[in-house]
């Protein structure tokens, strides 16, 4: 008796040692896709020049009457121009497909002026128990996204439909980091007193959109057909998506969307797929660190 239950807590210690391991794996430290996020922002960083000039009548003179409404009326007149931002998300909900559960991830991202580029850092769970980190990409022209489970790769995906999406992601969060709508890779088109239509081209890549502005000359709305959704047979489909922004607050002297919803807009019927709270934007941030 004394041999087996000595076995017994041989094997109850082997396995608590084995599952010890496995949380460990899993859930202590910074993994390697949140390193090679962080690396990769402060590369962008570093070449990210704040210039401290501000906004001017003068810059907004040539945009469609709806957009200068947005930079005079939330605030950015007089402001300092921005040369890149770190968007901090909290509350983020999200749902993998239309049938699924929404469920609670992590998120934040920076995007960047001069040239345009966007990195976004996901991390989630799968069946709420075992966690998964990711990196959103748009750089150089190209889009990536890519998810991991610590080494092992869920998915990579990249090619033509992923940098037309990556763009037009950068440009419905055009407004976010207004000093974007003033690039020559964004060009803008009056439609009429509450709307706006604006064209990136970058790299070979073009993507454009409609925003939709209330009467206090808030963006409320984008919306673009340029936008590629997976389809269940592997293939990627251009399909409606809309980007809903509301709850206006103000900081710092403007006024910033807080709360923001997108939306693949189906035959079916809207799919809605990530509801998240914009906690704060930071501009013209000089470092992050890096592990």
């Amino acid at each position: 008796m004394r041999i087996k239950a000595k076995n017994l807590l041989l094997i109850a210690i082997s396995i608590f040692i084995l599952i010890g391991s496995i949380a460990a794996f899993l859930f202590l430290g910074d993994t390697p896709m949140k390193k090679l996020y962080l690396s990769e922002v402060q590369t962008e960083l570093d070449k990210s020049i704040v210039s401290h000039e501000t906004f001017k009548e003068e810059d907004i003179a040539n945009l469609p009457l709806p957009v200068q409404l947005y930079f005079r009326n939330c605030g950015y007149i007089g402001k300092e121009k921005m040369s890149n931002a770190k968007l901090v998300w909290a509350d983020v909900n999200f749902k993998m497909n239309p049938d699924n559960p929404w469920s609670k991830i992590k998120y934040e991202q920076y995007n960047f002026v001069s040239e345009p580029a966007r990195l976004a850092y996901i991390y989630a769970t799968i069946f709420d128990i075992i966690p998964f980190d990711g990196r959103d990409k748009y750089l150089n022209g190209q889009g990536n996204m890519l998810a991991k489970l610590k080494t092992i790769t869920l998915f990579d995906v990249s090619g033509s439909e992923m940098n037309v999406s990556a763009a037009v992601t950068y440009l419905s969060e055009a407004l976010l980091v207004p000093a974007c709508a003033l690039q020559p890779y964004i060009s803008w088109e009056t439609i009429d007193q509450t709307h706006a239509k604006a064209t990136l081209e970058y790299k070979g890549v073009k993507a454009e959109g409609l925003f939709t502005f209330n009467n206090n000359g808030e963006f409320i709305k984008f919306e673009t057909d340029d936008r590629y959704m997976d389809t269940d047979n592997g293939t990627a489909k251009k399909t409606k998506w809309t980007v809903v922004a509301t709850n206006y607050i103000e900081k710092d002297g403007l006024k910033l969307p807080s709360r923001l919803k997108a939306i693949w807009n189906l035959p079916s019927g809207d799919y809605e797929y990530f509801d998240g709270t914009l906690k704060d934007i930071v501009y013209n941030n000089p470092t992050v660190k890096v592990p």
